[in-house]
């Protein structure tokens, strides 16, 4: 009579399955991290970067006149109740006929030829948003739809002959529907003297949450 398997244990495997059986050879990790563990975020404290790491602070330029200082903040604060307001061609007048809205998906990002960007769009592009978003069908101008732009530390970082670059601090909050989005960052205008007044030559901006998940993309201009 062929001997039975003690109560309580699996029948020894026959055929194919004993073949496998003798083949397969799991062998333990021991110590090493293995699946989910090998991935799992390091809480180690990291120590400070070296002080020849950082990158060096923007300097903002010297020799600013009050009045041009003071032309340019008003610009960025117009800026922002056009925007605000949804008067898109007053918003997009504010350019030269060359001039560009840049927004890099990271700030190490010097052009937007050859390097993919969340926006990057010159006069007449700026002008086929305008018309998308203002159309009387557009889906995503449907629901109660509205932002505040909040605009400071307005730093003239160069200035030259009919030239400044300014950077600033921006906060935006969106409103859709019941649904309330934060975007901020920092502002880099180009400004030039055009007709006697300052107009932007290249908007740059640099989300500090633009690589953050979203619901729906952006519909217009940060």
């Amino acid at each position: 009579m062929a001997n039975s398997p003690p109560p309580g244990s699996s029948p020894a495997p026959s055929g194919s399955g004993a073949r496998l059986a003798q083949d397969i050879v799991i062998e333990s990790a021991g110590d090493a991290a293995v699946g989910s563990q090998a991935i799992a975020p390091d809480h180690t404290a990291r120590p400070a970067p070296a002080a020849a790491q950082l990158a060096p602070a923007p300097r903002p330029g010297s020799g600013v006149q009050h009045d041009v200082q003071r032309e340019i903040e008003q610009l960025l604060y117009l800026q922002s109740e056009l925007l605000d307001a949804k008067r898109w061609q007053d918003y997009i007048d504010l350019f030269t006929d060359d001039g560009w809205y840049w927004m890099p998906v990271a700030p190490e990002q010097t052009e937007w030829q050859s390097s993919p960007s969340i926006f990057a769009e010159d006069k007449a592009m700026m002008e086929v948003r305008m018309g998308r978003v203002s159309h009387p069908t557009a889906w995503s101008q449907v629901p109660m739809w509205s932002t505040s732009h909040v605009i400071g530390n307005v730093v003239v970082e160069f200035q030259g002959d009919g030239i400044w670059i300014a950077r600033s601090r921006f906060h935006m909050m969106e409103l859709r529907r019941d649904t309330v989005r934060h975007f901020g960052g920092t502002y880099r205008h180009t400004l030039v003297r055009d007709a006697g007044r300052l107009r932007i030559q290249l908007q740059r901006v640099d989300m500090f949450n633009a690589q953050a998940p979203y619901d729906y993309v952006l519909q217009v201009w940060v």
